[in-house]
């Protein structure tokens, strides 16, 4: 199993949203490397869910439903189903993930402006663990 981040504006889609709806289609992904990343991920594989923009915070756990297929006009672009697993116990901010100098390399922090990035298992594991703390 391999390990991702997704990030999404709550404000446009949110966390919420996909607890209500119970899975959804990630498309609209358009950079390169974040398809190539889509197009990566396989059934099973989890993702930490991160709002960014207003809330800079990892929230949740999802799953990888469905794995990739095209999307968008011509099928440049890569979409795959996602489902919840599980909120965090305690969000994880961007601030908290900056602070820990076990965590300078995780490419959220590398490659700031993707959408869809790898997580190393070291760093899957460091992440979950600051969720259970106290808040951040």
């Amino acid at each position: 199993m391999a390990y991702w981040l997704i990030k999404s504006e709550p404000e446009s889609y949110g966390w919420a949203n996909l607890v209500a709806e119970g899975r959804t289609e990630w498309t609209g992904v358009r950079n390169a490397t974040a398809a190539i990343n889509l197009r990566t991920m396989q059934v099973g594989d989890e993702a930490l869910f991160y709002h960014s923009v207003s809330e800079k915070a990892v929230v949740g756990i999802v799953r990888v439903s469905r794995a990739w297929q095209p999307d968008g006009e011509g099928g440049k672009w890569a979409s795959v189903e996602v489902e919840p697993v599980r909120a965090l116990d305690h969000p994880v901010t961007l601030a908290a993930i900056k602070a820990n100098p076990e965590l300078a390399g995780m490419e959220l922090l590398r490659q700031s402006r993707l959408s869809v990035c790898p997580v190393r298992p070291n760093e899957w594991a460091i992440v979950l663990t600051m969720a259970e703390g106290s808040p951040r």
